[in-house]
């Protein structure tokens, strides 16, 4: 017989095995009982299957749905529960709680070490079949609760009719529910270790999420692998070109005759794919876009790491979009935030009642800066979690690298806190070791198992190795981004031209370690947003001189050694600062002083990617040699590009005053012709098309800057000139 408190406890939704209670369970005597709980029936049949014989009618134990009865002999046979309702309707379904564990015993074992690779493939939502019947597999890391079940279309979102059955070899519940398909929106209702309800949890691993403000899961299939592209990876390499566009796919366009709706993936295959391709750029990268609630946070406050968000369509569309990215060449790097997230009753801050995925501590756990919280990276199933999310989008979408955000914030304990409101680590210092141990596992796993793919590092610190291999002792990244050159080359550029002549080490100083790191040169979304003004509002000057001096600083990033980031708009020097509620003003396009920008920044991509100067030797000394940055007076520097061929070098000159410098002497490596190849004061850009003539200078053997052979140039105004070597 039944403990009657049993009883109570699975009508209640409190049982904490219910499934040593509910399905079918053999006696000693070799007969076996069939339970069932189903609120709102008025009778239950057990019938076999395929026979359709009924084997026994279920008798009403609990006024609330308790159903059970001790069949005459063994069970034999799979079975179906027949239930007709109190309005006579009548339902067949399968009883979850005749089906065994959904967990095998070596990803019991994986998910306990957190080794496991890819926990996407066994945890969340799967549509499986079981014993030949289809449905969805339920899995879910709670292991303080003391009752968690599956709520959602397909049951009322009644959290008494499917609690799950707990692995505590893992402190994960699972479950199969039959006849659960692709589409099903559910969550995870959870009672605490005092059995108190919590709010209704989305599924730390579903592949699809709700639109906002809508926050369920939704049942989607696990996307196939995308194989290995070794052009792909050709196209990441050090000694490659690579020109990123960065791109908020919310703001980038939007259909005005739509009430301004987002485009679709698709959409976004039809119009953003082209537009980079023709542009020249190497590389897009998206802002996150993993499902989050609030649009006003870019993406960067996630909660459905593992879900693309339903702004632009199901996950699909997503799949749809990246191959036709790389049909066009383009690879696709995603910003992606394992910094922090966000507090949502939703999301996964106390989970199971406990801090599960964050610190307990808010010395440790929680963000001054944004108001989130900080993965406990202690903890082998978070780091366990993140890992494998990074690998997901590697592997299951082709994403080509991964941006990761706020990497800063994760090296340090005492990030953005003062004295008093930090907790050293256990050598007593300030690095937080269980973040840098974090981050050289995830780039050792996507080195081993996805090696086309890259790891980019927003991290502005002198944290130092970071774009070193770990075996080198650095952590693991193949780029860091370079936010002490965009930060000093901003504050130069921002001075009026008569003031520059004191300040000429903001543009040098960033050569004095450009060689230490894998440096990218971002000028990103930060640079746009929150009172900072547009790029072009940055600039001094009139309005011709704004103009000029973009133009100018555009031409020294590409000249620049590293490779190259620039924010969605920048290139036609949007006039307004970015809004990510409303499109781009794409109608300035056809003014001629943005649509100048526009076209200097193509030539300038493809300029760029056509001479392996401007790109192979990015990351060594030999790749830039200075000719003069001393000249301080004229604001004029010169410089150097070299490639694997060290006979195809570029010579860079740029003139950061409105005033021309006609017959400037500049010394040269050697002697012949030297033709222009670039020049930003063009007419074709909106310049006033100053200019040494024929664009073609001769070199003479006139000794200069310590060189044997110089070449005279007629310097423009507010100018970056590139001159080709021809012998």
């Amino acid at each position: 017989m039944l403990n009657p408190s049993d009883i109570a406890l699975i009508c209640q939704g409190a049982h904490g095995d219910p499934f040593s209670i509910l399905g079918p369970h053999r006696h000693t005597t070799g007969r076996t009982s069939v339970r069932a709980f189903i609120p709102g029936a008025a009778q239950v049949l057990v019938v076999a299957t395929p026979s359709q014989r009924v084997l026994a009618t279920l008798a009403l134990r609990h006024p609330d749905g308790f159903f059970d009865r001790v069949l005459s002999s063994a069970l034999k046979s799979r079975y179906q529960l027949h239930v007709r309702w109190g309005d006579d309707s009548v339902s067949v379904m399968e009883d979850p709680y005749r089906f065994g564990p959904v967990l095998g015993d070596m990803d019991l074992w994986l998910l306990a070490e957190g080794t496991h690779l890819r926990p996407f493939e066994v945890m969340g939502a799967q549509l499986s079949a079981m014993d030949d019947v289809d449905g969805t597999r339920f899995a879910v890391w709670a292991p303080n609760a003391s009752r968690v079940s599956v709520v959602g279309d397909f049951n009322h979102w009644d959290g008494r009719r499917h609690p799950m059955r707990l692995r505590r070899e893992c402190g994960v519940w699972e479950i199969f529910l039959p006849g659960v398909a692709k589409g099903a929106r559910y969550k995870y209702e959870i009672r605490d270790a005092a059995g108190q309800l919590l709010p209704l949890r989305a599924d730390p691993f579903a592949l699809q999420a709700e639109l906002r403000p809508g926050t369920a899961s939704v049942v989607a299939a696990l996307p196939p692998k995308v194989a290995p592209d070794m052009q792909r990876r050709a196209a990441n390499a050090l000694d490659a070109p690579m020109s990123i566009y960065e791109v908020h796919l919310g703001s980038w366009r939007r259909k005005p005759e739509e009430h301004k709706r987002w485009l679709t993936w698709d959409e976004l295959a039809d119009t953003l794919v082209p537009y980079t391709k023709d542009m020249g750029f190497t590389h897009l990268e998206l802002l996150p876009i993993s499902e989050h609630p609030f649009d006003g946070s870019w993406g960067y406050q996630p909660i459905g790491l593992y879900a693309p968000t339903a702004r632009f369509g199901p996950p699909e569309g997503f799949g749809r979009f990246m191959a036709r990215c790389h049909a066009a060449g383009i690879g696709v790097l995603l910003d992606w935030v394992p910094a922090h997230f966000p507090s949502d009753a939703h999301g996964l801050a106390r989970f199971d009642g406990t801090h599960l995925y964050e610190y307990a501590d808010p010395r440790e756990g929680f963000h001054n800066d944004w108001n989130t919280l900080i993965y406990n990276l202690g903890r082998t199933e978070v780091r366990n979690f993140l890992v494998g999310n990074a690998l997901y989008w590697l592997e299951r979408f082709g994403v080509d690298g991964l941006r990761v955000d706020a990497v800063a914030s994760m090296l340090y304990r005492d990030y953005s806190r003062k004295a008093g409101e930090w907790i050293p680590n256990v050598h007593g210092g300030r690095e937080n070791l269980e973040a840098i141990d974090f981050l050289k596992r995830m780039n050792e796993v996507i080195g081993e198992q996805r090696p086309q793919a890259i790891t980019l590092a927003e991290e502005s610190t002198a944290f130092p190795a970071v774009s070193r291999p770990t075996y080198a002792g650095g952590l693991g990244f193949h780029y860091k981004w370079n936010l002490g050159w965009m930060n000093d080359t901003l504050d130069y550029m921002a001075r009026e031209p008569v003031h520059r002549q004191f300040h000429q080490g903001e543009l040098t100083f960033g050569l004095m370690y450009a060689f230490t790191e894998n440096f990218v040169l971002p000028l990103s979304h930060d640079e746009v947003v929150y009172g900072k003004g547009s790029m072009l509002g940055k600039m001094p000057g009139d309005r011709w001189q704004k103009f000029a001096n973009l133009r100018a600083y555009y031409g020294f990033m590409f000249a620049h050694p590293g490779k190259k980031l620039l924010f969605m708009g920048c290139e036609f020097a949007q006039a307004a600062e970015w809004n990510h509620d409303q499109s781009l003003d794409w109608h300035l396009q056809d003014d001629p002083m943005h649509g100048g920008v526009q076209r200097l920044v193509r030539d300038l991509n493809h300029l760029y990617r056509a001479t392996p100067a401007l790109h192979q030797l990015d990351f060594v000394p030999a790749g830039f040699e200075w000719i003069d940055h001393t000249d301080a007076a004229h604001s004029v520097l010169a410089f150097i590009r070299r490639g694997l061929d060290d006979m195809r070098f570029v010579v860079v000159v740029c003139n950061f005053t409105p005033s021309p410098q006609a017959t400037y002497r500049l010394g040269v490596p050697a002697g012949g012709l030297y033709r222009e190849c670039l020049n930003t004061d063009s007419v074709h850009y909106g310049g006033s098309n100053l200019g040494t003539p024929f664009g073609v200078a001769n070199a003479e053997p006139v000794a200069s800057h310590g060189r044997p052979w110089s070449i005279l140039l007629n310097l423009p105004p507010l100018a970056t000139v590139m001159l080709e070597w021809k012998p």
